[in-house]
């Protein structure tokens, strides 16, 4: 699994969103950033939907399928 997340720390401890989960001895890279929040504003705040204003409804059809069209060029039909 690789995911993004954003959380931050608290003084003692890095908070993560509640419905993120990882497994015991998972590696993970953490990134410090200059920005600041509230933690009442934080722990409310959900990732779902995040990188929403980046989708392109244009290329959601070419999206559709695209990993298995990949595998088939790359190896092809088995």
């Amino acid at each position: 699994m690789l995911a993004a997340v954003e959380g931050y720390y608290d003084g003692a401890t890095i908070r993560l969103p509640e419905d993120f989960h990882a497994k015991t001895n998972q590696k993970v890279i953490v990134t410090l950033m200059n920005e600041f929040v509230t933690p009442d504003a934080a722990e409310k705040k959900s990732m779902r939907g995040a990188l929403a204003k980046y989708a392109d409804p244009k290329l959601r059809e070419q999206e559709e399928g695209a990993w298995e069209r990949a595998v088939a060029e790359k190896y092809g039909h088995l």
